[in-house]
Order: structure tokens, then sequence, then C-alpha cells
């Protein structure tokens, strides 16, 4: 079982090696290449490359937490590992290794609340400018909108599914969702999404294609969700192609119960 442990480990880095591989490598003086003739030593380079380089990609994103490792005594350790003449016992690595970990989770939870206060701010000033634009309209929420298009056609209520065409971004432009370029419009209960949407699309008229910007207390707070950083305005382009009743909806979802149930 030991063994098999261990082979599941190694595998693991292996794996993780090859996903995580740096393709922007500083360059350094080439070693001298080593014959790869056979399976076994085709096998132990691999291995040795795929570790060195998960293990070089992970401590490059740790040494943007300030956390700088020397590399000699890292290889040091590697070449201890191997033998029985390493300078701390198991128990010491182990509690070293948490040490490092635990450390590691307080710079990352603490680069993480700096980003999102920056954010924060960020997205405050945006709709504290944005909203003095011609066009703009601010409701009480602290929702603004303006319109694109205009529509003529009903206005859903919160419990109705709409189908829409959707753009998503931040306030940088970055592109997060995009019905559009995927070529097909979504379709939802209106009342089951982030409340920035459930409040502004129940102002458009079915037909209107209006543009939101949504704050974060309106979107996913300070927890983001994806790519999506806490704390993030959201900028969406929505044009609202259908209403389903929800009473209709919940016809149409009985029925097909009711004819699943029938062809069992």
């Amino acid at each position: 079982m030991k063994k098999l442990l261990q082979v599941s480990l190694l595998a693991t880095a292996v794996m993780a090696g090859l996903s995580g591989c740096n393709e922007k490598q500083e360059e350094t003086a080439a070693p001298a290449a080593v014959e790869l003739n056979s399976f076994e030593d085709k096998s132990a380079y691999a291995i040795g490359l795929s570790m060195g380089r998960y293990i070089g990609s992970t401590l490059e994103k740790q040494q943007e937490l300030g956390v700088d490792l020397n590399n000699d005594i890292i290889m040091q350790g590697v070449k201890d590992g191997f033998g029985s003449d390493g300078q701390m016992t198991d128990e010491e690595v182990q509690q070293a290794l948490m040490a490092y970990d635990t450390h590691i989770n307080e710079l990352i939870e603490k680069k993480t609340e700096e980003e999102a206060a920056a954010t924060l701010k960020k997205g405050e000033d945006f709709l504290k400018e944005n909203a003095q634009r011609d066009g703009v309209q601010v409701t009480e929420s602290g929702l603004q909108y303006e319109v694109l298009t205009q529509g003529e056609g009903d206005k859903p209520a919160a419990e109705d599914v709409v189908t829409v065409h959707y753009t998503g971004t931040l306030i940088d432009g970055t592109q997060f969702d995009s019905s559009v370029e995927r070529g097909e419009p979504a379709s939802f209960p209106l009342n089951q999404v982030i409340p920035g949407w459930t409040e502004g699309v129940q102002l458009m008229p079915v037909g209107a294609k209006y543009k939101f910007y949504i704050p974060s207390a309106l979107a996913y707070g300070e927890a983001g969700a994806g790519t999506i950083p806490g704390n993030a305005v959201l900028i969406f382009e929505v044009e609202l192609l259908e209403i389903e009743k929800a009473a209709d909806a919940e016809e149409a979802v009985a029925a097909k119960s009711e004819e699943e149930a029938t062809q069992q």
C-alpha cells in the first residue's frame, strides 16, 4: 500500500508538472545534454523535467507574494531526499511544510483583500463618473442603465422566464461572458440571477436593448465568481428577446413531466 501511495503521489506531481509548465522560462546557460536512448532514461528525464517545471512554476507564483526561496537549497533537499542524510527529521519536515502552507495562505488572503479593496474603490469611482453621463439613469438601488434600443413589447415580472442575448464585461473592458459569441440566447427565471439583472431586465420591454452598470453589491459582492474578481462592477449589454410568463412556464413543466411519466 505504501508503495502504491508513493507511485500515486509521483504520478500526481508529474501530471501537475505537465499541466503547469511555465512557457516563459528565464534564459540560463544550457546544461550538458544527457543521452535519452532507452525507455528508462526517457522516463527518468520526463519525471525530473516535469517535476522541476512544476516546482519552478509554483515558486514563481509565490515570489509574487514576496516569498523567495533559495533554489540551491531546494536542490540540496531534493538530492538529500534520495538518500538517508537529510538534515531534518520527518517530523521537522512536516512542521516546516505546514508552517510554509500557513504563511502562503495568509499572504494569499492578504493579497486578495487588498485587491478586493482596490477593485471596490475603482468601481465606486467609475460609477460616480458614469452616472454623470448623458443618457445614464440611476435607480434607487444604485443600478445604472442606459437605453440603446427601445422596445415596444411587454415587460417581464421577476417570476417570468426571459430569453436574452447579452455580453458581460468588467469596467476595464475585459469580457467574461457572452451569449452573442456563443450564438445562442440564454433563458432563465428572472428571479434566479444576480439582483442587478432581476431589477434591470424588468425595466425592459421585449425588443429592447439596454446597457446595465451593476454595482458589486447587486452582482457577486466580495466573493466574486469564476474570473470575476471580488467587488467588481459588471457591465452588461442585454437584449430582451422573449418573455414566458410564470404560469405558462409552470404549465409547460407540468406537461413535460406528465409526458415523461406516460412514456415510462
